[in-house]
This record gives structure tokens, sequence and C-alpha cells, in this order.
């Protein structure tokens, strides 16, 4: 059975996870895995994702499957979170953008312009 020392020790943990603010220049990949997103290539991204960050030694980004992100005509989606909560949310993502998006937005801190949700949603008349 569960005690209540049990779930405070859990809610912390899981606090700790969700919050990046006291760990400088961590970033949080979010990659959007449910049936759409796997459809669209998501696991491949996925997959690109962990091998990149692995070859490139950067322990400071996680990276975690989520399930819909809810733009499903956009698919594959990549949300990044930096330490600050600021997101960014890529689509249409495909593994060979990763490389691009590790170097540039994860190691540069420059933003993907052409991947970016937003102009894609707008150039798609989406809106």
């Amino acid at each position: 059975m569960m005690t209540l020392e049990d779930l405070q020790r859990i809610k912390a943990e899981t606090e700790q996870k969700m919050n990046l603010i006291n760990q400088k220049n961590h970033f949080r990949i979010v990659v959007g895995m449910a049936t759409c997103g796997i459809t669209a290539g998501a696991k491949e991204v996925y997959d690109t994702l962990v091998h990149e960050v692995n070859i490139c030694d950067l322990t400071n980004v996680d990276i975690v499957e989520v399930g819909c992100i809810g733009e499903c005509a956009l698919e594959p989606i990549i949300e990044i979170y930096n330490a600050q909560g600021t997101r960014t949310t890529y689509c249409k993502v495909k593994p060979d953008d990763v490389e691009r998006i590790i170097n540039r937005h994860i190691m540069k801190g420059f933003v993907v312009e052409d991947l970016l949700l937003v102009k894609n949603k707008k150039a798609g008349g989406l809106e």
C-alpha cells in the first residue's frame, strides 16, 4: 500500500524532472508519438534525436515521447523547452533535419526558422 510519504517522494521527483529552471542550459525535447506522429515518421525522428544527442554527448538534453500534440497534419512534431520554460515547436521534421536542429538550436541557440510550426501553419493556410 502506498503511503503519504511515497506520494510526496513521487511528487518531488516528478517536479524535479519537470522543472528545468534550476538546470542551466538544459533542454527537454518532446516528440509527438501518437498514431498520427508515428505514421508520419516520428519514430525515426525520435531514434535519430537519441542517436545525435548521444554522439554529441549532450548530457543536458532529455528526449521524451508524448501523445498527440494536436496538429496531426503537421507531424512529425517536436517541441524543445529550454531551462526558462520557453517552447519552440518544429513540424514536418524529418530524420535529416535532426542534426541541424541539434547543431543550431541546442548547441548554438538559433531557431531553425523553416521548420517552425507557426510558419508552416501560415504557409499552409491551416490557421
